[in-house]
């Protein structure tokens, strides 16, 4: 469960983190003082719980919880204040609860155990088409020992899972399909020894000869544009891909049905 606690007072919110780590032992608990740092954080990693404190300088609670629910429609959102004239806000948001403080291991703790929303396991491989193309292994970028590598990734995500063949890699990574078999054996294979070597193997379909991704196995922008699902992360703003020549064509796809 991957649980964030915002609240711009440093006591507070160390109390806060620390009752939530003694209530639920496998909370990965990330802190913030500023929304902001909050707000960021959410754009690119996947948050189940969020404690937010109400009284907050500059954006406050309520404010917040809108703009993460942009990003997470089904993230749980507990308020925590000593004010009680944000309830309605609270309710109008489906805000899983509403904690007065001095909050408390046994507050946080119910509140764990009775979640709005359940939580559910997330996909570990984060992959960004719009814009510059970048991949996310649990939130932190993905090193590949090519750069070639990262492009073969990146077309098989173009093809949103149907099964290219080698020669048609090949040809796209090298505009010609003569004389480049042996670098590409090498280049399939930092690509699938990254992905076992960090148990996330089954976002790729590999049969003999021929390989695609498994769009159901990866949280993907492009992905989700298509499927109707095109605010907030995944949102499109003219850009796709933008360090590869050959996404021209998608990008302009995309322009045309935006």
């Amino acid at each position: 469960m991957i649980v964030m606690a915002v609240d711009d007072e440093r006591f507070a919110l160390e109390n806060l983190v620390e009752s939530i780590a003694q209530a639920s032992s496998d909370a990965q608990i990330h802190r913030f003082r500023y929304p902001e740092d909050a707000l960021d954080f959410a754009k690119g990693n996947h948050v189940d719980v969020a404690f937010l404190d109400v009284e907050m300088i500059g954006m406050n609670g309520v404010e917040l919880a809108e703009r993460l629910k942009i990003y997470h429609p089904d993230i749980n959102i507990i308020f925590s204040t000593g004010y009680g004239h944000y309830r309605d806000a609270a309710f109008d948001l489906h805000a899983s609860s509403y904690l007065t403080k001095p909050i408390t291991l046994e507050k946080v703790k119910k509140e764990l155990d009775n979640l709005r929303r359940p939580i559910r396991n997330p996909k570990r491989v984060r992959i960004r088409a719009f814009g510059n193309f970048e991949v996310y292994l649990d939130g932190n970028p993905i090193s590949f020992k090519y750069s070639k590598t990262k492009e073969m990734l990146a077309y098989l995500v173009d093809r949103k899972g149907a099964l290219c063949t080698n020669g048609e890699i090949v040809a796209v990574l090298f505009e010609d399909d003569n004389g480049h078999e042996a670098y590409f054996r090498s280049l399939r294979k930092d690509l699938t020894d990254i992905l076992e070597t960090t148990g996330c193997s089954e976002i790729l379909n590999q049969q003999r000869g021929r390989i695609g991704i498994v769009p159901e196995q990866v949280d993907c922008d492009y992905f989700n544009w298509c499927s109707g699902k095109r605010s907030g992360g995944n949102a499109f703003h003219g850009e796709y891909m933008t360090q590869y020549s050959w996404g021209e064509y998608t990008n302009g796809m995309l322009i045309n049905r935006n």
